[in-house]
């Protein structure tokens, strides 16, 4: 299981908010499969949303400990039947991954501007 700063886990709560489940565990538990899709959404999305539909709070907290002990991942949270964990890529070397990507103003194509049309009136 990784340890994370409480720093590090507020910001991956706010990065997590606005996510959907990818996974769920059904009546069947933590099976293989299950697994197996957990393990290839974390390699795909780093942070993850894994909905349980189990009443039982303790074993929800269970399925948490057993992901993170098993796929080598960090809890984030656990609200209700939802669990958020997160798992560096392995391209970061288990370096904090944060997301490598241009801020919103940058562009790649041509620029477009507005024309004003000045015809007659």
């Amino acid at each position: 299981m990784i340890q994370i700063t409480s720093e590090q886990r507020r910001s991956l709560r706010a990065r997590a908010h606005g996510l959907n489940p990818v996974v769920a565990v059904s009546q069947n538990g933590l099976s293989d499969s299950v697994l197996r899709e957990i393990d290839i959404s974390l390699k795909s999305h780093e942070l993850i949303k894994i909905r349980v539909f189990e009443d039982d709070r303790n074993v929800r907290e269970e399925y948490l400990s057993q992901i993170c002990e098993k796929l080598r991942a960090a809890p984030v949270q656990h609200i209700g039947k939802l669990l958020v964990v997160w798992r560096p890529s392995e391209e970061e070397d288990g370096k904090a991954a944060k997301a490598h990507r241009p801020p919103h103003s940058a562009r790649t194509g041509p620029r477009r501007t507005k024309r004003s049309f000045q015809g007659d009136i």
